[in-house]
């Protein structure tokens, strides 16, 4: 490699790593991977890591910087083989030439590939192909992976297939032909990474230690709870209105921490509870921080609680119950008694040192909760799939969470995850009193 490549690629290296914090290794990597003029790329590259840690921004960063054709497929938007195929050739045809015709399978592909290539004379360039949100390409035709990971091989052409997904190489494997791809790892963002991101964000009439300072607030909330940086970056902007209102109002300056601190910190906790699931949109938030009342924030969040399936309030109810009361505590509470404790039973109650929602919530297994949801629902309700899938639902909703269950063998156990509030405010909804049937409340 001559000298003025190598000085073209670390001038390349430092205006990025200038764009980009906290990733200085994974661009390093990706630009000796990725070949020069001249010299081949790597076939094919497997990128994963957790959701917002830079994936898919270095990546197009990277290939904007070099300046080589390339190509970016968003699996979600083109969800079958003939979409991307179509996008590929749409992409890559010169002006003045005819486009080919659209492609039904792969080998149609591959043919239409090298033909589209030889007449755009770019035998000398590389041509990358980037596939975002790469795990969807698992339902799509069973040959699309195996044929993407030895592209360069089928058409004999500079050819490097980039995958880039959330979840781990050993998920796509299936014994097909693989050809394993170079992969590299995204970590997550540190503290120190995220608080750099978070202060390019600082509005021009702040200097950028007060807003350093009021990141450092956010991140000690709920960088425990959340690592996501678009949620973090979300929740900084809109909470920032209500920092700097002492300051609009004359009542403190930006140096008084902790004036500002007070009018904030009620705020940022009630934020917490709703961190991945939110109950309004960012418009309807900037209203209520005008709003001095409280009214619309409780009525808001019944409303959202109202909004969940009659059956999915009853599960969610119910895995509740099941994950505060001791298991020993059923048969009292949902067979034929009154509920309430003997003398002896009053006894033990009252020597115990700590109740179990100090303790936090336990695990239970599925039977439990499908037992606990039968005796506390109105009606009879037949067992049928639809209540697997709500189960699965309030899982995706991060209301409860699934502890086990990965082997086939094992049944699964999960963890409700909502604070007692949040229940409280869902059994309202449908008339159901939780606090009659908890063991902290007999």
């Amino acid at each position: 490699m001559g000298m003025s490549e190598k000085e073209c690629i670390s001038q390349v290296d430092s205006n990025i790593e200038d764009s980009l914090c906290g990733r200085k290794s994974q661009i390093q990597l990706l630009l000796s991977l990725l070949g020069t003029e001249g010299l081949p790329a790597c076939p094919s590259l497997f990128i994963y890591g957790n959701a917002s840690s830079g994936k898919t921004l270095v990546v197009k960063t990277l290939l904007t910087h070099l300046q080589v054709p390339c190509v970016f497929i968003n699996c979600v938007e083109l969800f079958n083989s003939r979409l991307i195929y179509d996008k590929i050739l749409t992409t890559l045809c010169p002006a003045g030439i005819e486009r080919p015709s659209k492609c039904d399978n792969m080998n149609d592909f591959v043919r239409s590939f090298k033909k589209l290539l030889n007449n755009k004379s770019l035998s000398e360039q590389t041509v990358y192909l980037v596939f975002d949100k790469a795990e969807r390409l698992r339902d799509m035709d069973i040959n699309i992976l195996p044929a993407l990971f030895r592209f360069q091989e089928l058409t004999s052409e500079k050819v490097c297939t980039i995958l880039i997904t959330e979840i781990v190489w050993e998920k796509f494997q299936s014994g097909r032909g693989f050809w394993k791809p170079f992969i590299i790892h995204f970590p997550d963002y540190s503290k120190d990474d995220l608080t750099e991101i978070l202060c390019m964000d600082c509005p021009a009439e702040y200097e950028v230690q007060f807003y350093f300072s009021y990141i450092q607030l956010v991140l000690s909330i709920f960088y425990q709870a959340c690592r996501d940086l678009r949620e973090l970056r979300h929740l900084a902007i809109l909470n920032f209105s209500r920092y700097i209102e002492p300051i609009k109002n004359g009542e403190a300056t930006c140096d008084d921490t902790i004036k500002l601190w007070k009018n904030i910190e009620p705020h940022l906790k009630k934020a917490l509870q709703t961190v991945y699931l939110r109950e309004v949109s960012s418009a309807q938030w900037e209203k209520l921080q005008q709003d001095e009342s409280e009214a619309p924030i409780q009525s808001l969040s019944a409303r959202t609680h109202i909004e969940l399936p009659f059956f999915t309030k009853y599960l969610l109810i119910a895995a509740y119950l099941a994950s505060y009361n001791p298991a020993k505590s059923d048969r009292r509470f949902f067979c034929n008694r009154t509920g309430k404790l003997t003398r002896r039973e009053k006894l033990v109650k009252k020597h115990e040192r700590t109740t179990n929602h100090l303790l936090g919530p336990k695990t239970f297994p599925l039977d439990r909760l499908l037992a606990i949801f039968y005796s506390v629902v109105e009606g009879k309700v037949a067992p049928s799939a639809n209540i697997f899938m709500q189960i699965s639902s309030l899982v995706s909703l991060h209301l409860l969470a699934q502890v086990g269950g990965d082997d086939q063998v094992d049944a699964p156990k999960y963890r409700c995850l909502v604070s007692l509030d949040f229940i409280t405010s869902v059994c309202r909804t449908v008339g159901f009193d939780v606090k009659r049937y908890l063991y902290d409340f007999l």
